[in-house]
């Protein structure tokens, strides 16, 4: 079907208003940590991958984190293995953690073909590969919860070797500690230790949540845009309840440790990251230091 003369020059329009974006951010390292229904939903997955060619296209240096949870929690059960979860963490003895690592390898090359059938030059890596990810055994409120890493350490000498040859690393959340035993990682934690150790100007958590509410029940009270203080106010307040809580928290640990934005968007939108990065208004949640500058005035 012709399209018509407003069709064109609102087409027109979105490319000038993501200009001052593509230009303020280019050549700049963004972490995207992958999760959530956009990870299931196959329509999904092509909108995600479509949208990190885009920003690899117009200059960005996307570096990919991925989680697995929902799949993980599958093959568990049909292994025949029980789910534990203790403070949101999953308790994985040594069974678990070979499932765990055989099916997050296996999510990450499938993520990996599909940016490549897209013309990307993708590179499907877990944190024990070049050391990435060194860890220590992390305890749920001094509980052993067994093969679950709290990352001390981020080697970037292989990131940083994939980047300046214009590959996109993937990354799965396993990582190894001193006597090189995997460990399965919290994928949110890895995306912020190791958005901290590349200095990425952004670090974008896409999940099944839409950003953050004032009030969750009432959809008018989405805060666009929140600096460290408000956040960490926000969070004392005692509105960041559930799994909300955490992620709050890493996106203040991220900005103090050096990232400039920190965004939380609703991966079940379509071309969510597009929306977000190129628009005025945004469609999620921009975590920001408290000297950076407005992110919808630029």
């Amino acid at each position: 079907m012709e399209q018509s003369m407003e069709q064109l020059l609102e087409k027109a329009n979105v490319l000038i208003e993501a200009l001052p974006y593509i230009r303020r951010f280019q050549g700049s390292k963004m972490i995207v940590k992958y999760g959530g229904s956009a990870m299931v939903d196959h329509e999904l997955k092509k909108s995600v991958i479509r949208d990190v060619a885009l920003l690899k296209l117009v200059g960005f240096k996307p570096i990919i984190v991925h989680g697995g949870g929902k799949e993980i929690t599958r093959w568990v059960n049909r292994v025949g293995l029980e789910t534990e979860f203790v403070n949101g963490l999953r308790v994985t003895d040594k069974e678990t953690m070979n499932v765990a690592e055989m099916v997050l390898n296996r999510v990450n090359k499938g993520l990996v073909s599909m940016m490549e059938k897209t013309g990307l030059k993708a590179v499907g890596i877990s944190g024990k590969d070049g050391t990435v990810l060194r860890v220590k055994k992390k305890l749920a409120d001094g509980k052993d919860i067994g093969f679950v890493g709290e990352v001390t350490e981020v080697n970037t000498t292989l990131l940083d070797t994939l980047l300046e040859n214009d590959f996109i690393p993937v990354i799965c959340p396993v990582g190894s500690d001193s006597e090189y035993h995997s460990f399965n990682i919290n994928a949110d934690d890895a995306a912020c230790a190791i958005a901290t150790a590349v200095k990425a100007s952004k670090l974008v958590f896409l999940s099944d949540i839409e950003g953050v509410y004032r009030d969750p029940s009432d959809p008018s009270t989405l805060i666009s845009e929140m600096t460290v203080p408000e956040a960490k106010q926000f969070i004392a307040d005692g509105y960041a309840g559930g799994g909300m809580l955490p992620k709050l928290q890493n996106c203040i640990d991220a900005i103090e440790s050096g990232v400039s934005r920190v965004h939380i968007l609703d991966g079940r939108i379509a071309h969510s990251l597009l929306l977000e990065f190129f628009t005025d208004r945004g469609v999620g949640t921009a975590i920001i230091g408290e000297a950076e500058e407005k992110y919808y005035s630029i």
